[in-house]
């Protein structure tokens, strides 16, 4: 796990806080833990050493981020047998997801620090192939992985995903959402028996609702009734919702995503309503006017995108909360989420048991979920788990 340096990278001295972090098998390195790092450049391979010399492993440098180090390997890799590892860990992401990927043609293929691969975001939906590099070592062998992607699955399309802001924080040249092999960007796809377009070139960061497949299908064997679905993006619950339910109304504020939601409606033979409308005014109009409902579905975007966030977050989810459960029907199921990393399990439980305990309701916990399995957490690394599903009866 440690000795002597056995490669020729530079080395980057780091603090006993940030020793003592990766022997408790955490990989990143934050600037302020970096004692010392000349001749480092960005996206480099680099060792990573304690002030005393020691060599820890080595790890991707990064010049722009907070987070400097990311780690790739325990023991000092030499740069000539980088290639070589990142491929193995390629192939094995994806002979993972073969076991663990059911009922579906579309998943996340390689899940960042989750699949040793730190800064890399490749997601496949049908015969479409999505990669998004976050880092600038991810950045400069790019090109390579993508080589090895097209000769593995042999896609239709492969896609290069960019998010403008995270190649900004990365001091990245700015670049497009492109086309990298193949002739096809636009593709139908299927998870659980239901049917969704997909835009490689439009929507929501790679992999849009892919952590949520399995959340799909749970909702759907208690739903009944008529059901709400908040925050419903490109109709993910709601057409699940609507194999079981009597009535199905999905809300939005995004009108290009509901107009992809009403073709992935009509491309399962399915009629939902769509609203567009700001889901905490709607749901204060619905629930002073007294609507009830038998199924509601709370899948917000992140609410807390940093530890500050956490209050404001907290109580924006307890809003939602309240007036849902409100609206339920005695027996009534509410799913709810939160996909912030920085909102624990236990403050959103808390959090509900407030809103329960103000809306005068009994709430029984009936599954505790996270995210899909193509999506692993991994013990040590707390980031990986992020995804919050819980299912409840209310009475």
């Amino acid at each position: 796990m440690s000795g002597k340096a056995q490669s020729d990278n530079p080395v980057v001295k780091v603090t006993p806080k940030a020793v003592a972090r990766l022997r408790a098998g955490h990989p990143w390195i934050y600037r302020s833990d970096v004692a010392q790092a000349e001749g480092s450049g960005p996206g480099a391979l680099v060792d990573v050493g304690e002030s005393q010399g020691k060599i820890l492993g080595s790890a991707f440098y990064s010049s722009a981020s907070q987070i400097a180090l990311r780690m790739i390997s325990a023991k000092p890799l030499p740069a000539s047998e980088l290639p070589q590892l990142l491929r193995e860990r390629l192939l094995a992401a994806l002979e993972y997801r073969q076991g663990v990927v059911h009922d579906s043609d579309a998943c996340r293929l390689v899940f960042s620090e989750a699949d040793a691969l730190p800064g890399l975001i490749v997601d496949r939906y049908n015969d479409v192939v999505s990669l998004q590099p976050l880092t600038q070592a991810m950045d400069r062998h790019k090109d390579a992985l993508m080589s090895q992607l097209w000769e593995q699955l042999q896609p239709a399309g492969l896609v290069e995903r960019v998010e403008p802001r995270i190649r900004e924080l990365e001091q990245l040249p700015p670049a497009e959402t492109r086309l990298v092999q193949g002739e096809k960007t636009k593709t139908v796809l299927t998870m659980n028996g239901v049917r969704f377009h997909f835009d490689a070139l439009a929507g929501q960061k790679t992999g849009s609702f892919l952590d949520q497949r399995e959340n799909y299908a749970a909702a759907a064997r208690y739903a009944r009734g008529q059901a709400l679905d908040v925050f419903c993006y490109q109709g993910g619950f709601a057409l699940h919702l609507a194999a079981r339910c009597e009535s199905v109304t999905g809300v939005d504020s995004s009108r290009p995503a509901l107009e992809q939601a009403d073709q992935n409606a009509a491309l399962n033979g399915r009629e939902i309503e769509w609203i567009e409308a700001n889901a905490f005014d709607l749901l204060r109009d619905y629930s002073d006017a007294g609507r009830q409902y038998d199924t509601i579905v709370l899948d917000p975007p992140a609410f807390a995108k940093t530890r500050r966030a956490l209050h404001t977050a907290l109580r924006g989810y307890k809003e939602l909360n309240l007036r849902a459960l409100k609206m339920l029907r005695p027996g009534g199921v509410l799913v709810t989420c939160s996909c912030s990393y920085h909102v624990s399990e236990s403050d959103f439980l808390a959090m509900l048991a407030e809103a329960a305990h103000d809306a005068h309701r009994t709430v029984r916990l009936l599954e505790k979920r996270g995210q899909a399995q193509d999506h692993p957490v991994v013990l040590g690394i707390p980031e990986t788990s992020y995804l919050k599903c819980l299912i409840l009866s209310s009475h």
